[in-house]
Order: C-alpha cells, then structure tokens, then sequence
C-alpha cells in the first residue's frame, strides 16, 4: 500500500510540474485578442543549453507580435527563431522558423511550427506545448515541449529577464 502511494505521488507531481498542455480531442482555440498577450512586448535576456538566448518581441501592431530568437554558445550563433503571434478567426496562433547561423531555413519554405492556443489566465498564456508566464515586468518564463531525435519529449524552461 505505501508503495502505491508513493508511485502516485511521483506520477501526480510529473503531472503537475507540466506547464505546457494541448487542446482536448474536438477542442477549438478560445475566443482572444494581442490585447491579452501585449505584456510579452520586450528585448529579453537570458541562458539556456549552454549558452545565452535572447528574444525580441514587438508591440501588436498589423495583427500580430513577431518575435526574433538567438541562441549564442562559445561565443557563436548556433541558431535562429523567427516568428508571431498573429491573430486568427477569433483567437492566437504562435507561428515559427528555425534557421541555422548562416540563414539557412530548418523547414521547408512552406512550413511553420504551429502551436494553437489553449488558454488564457491573468499572467500566463497557453499555446500547445508552448507556455509563456509572466513573473513581473522584468521577467518572464518560456516553457516548450521539445521533441528529441530519439523520440523522447522533454520540456525545457527559458527564463528571461528584460534589457
């Protein structure tokens, strides 16, 4: 019996440390604008896989955010994000490239790395397996889900600090 216990315990905090979600099976995206997502506006500093990562994100204007992401290990760009959250029938929608440190495009030139929109709470934002949480003015937390080559997912944790 303690030991059922205890396996549920750790089930129930991997469970419960999880900060990125999906929308339901048949789930649409809820209703929302940029208005709800404006604070994540900045120039953003911070370290993640070794290295220093920073990301630019616009004021809403024209209907979306975009945003510029960079990843510098051993004093070299190892790579680049660009991207937006634009509005789309009614809701969000985070959209996304990789290029490598010579602009050469991860994806295919049709494809982008969609994460829908889950939800909205007071400080945080939920796209699909992509999270956004504001600490206060000056800081904020990106957790993503990330696929592995292997197979395996594990979510990473970004946090930043305003410039």
């Amino acid at each position: 019996m303690k030991f059922t216990y205890v396996l549920f315990f750790f089930f129930s905090l991997n469970i419960f440390a999880q900060n990125t979600i999906k929308l339901k099976e048949g789930q649409n995206s809820p209703k929302a604008s940029l208005v709800d997502v404006s604070w994540i506006a900045g120039h953003w500093k911070g370290e993640a896989f070794g290295g220093i990562t920073e990301e630019i994100w616009s004021p809403p204007l024209g209907n979306s955010m975009m945003f510029v992401f960079k990843l510098v290990s051993e004093g070299k760009v190892q790579f680049y994000e660009i991207g937006h959250i634009k509005e789309q029938e009614e809701s969000l929608i985070l959209q996304l490239k990789h290029f490598t440190e010579n602009l050469k495009g991860w994806e295919k030139k049709e494809e982008t790395i969609d994460f829908k929109l889950v939800k909205i709470e007071e400080n945080k934002v939920y796209f699909e397996d992509f999270t956004i949480e504001k600490i206060n003015a000056n800081e904020i937390n990106l957790y993503v889900l990330i696929a592995h080559e292997d197979g395996t997912k594990k979510e990473e944790k970004f946090n930043y600090k305003k410039l």
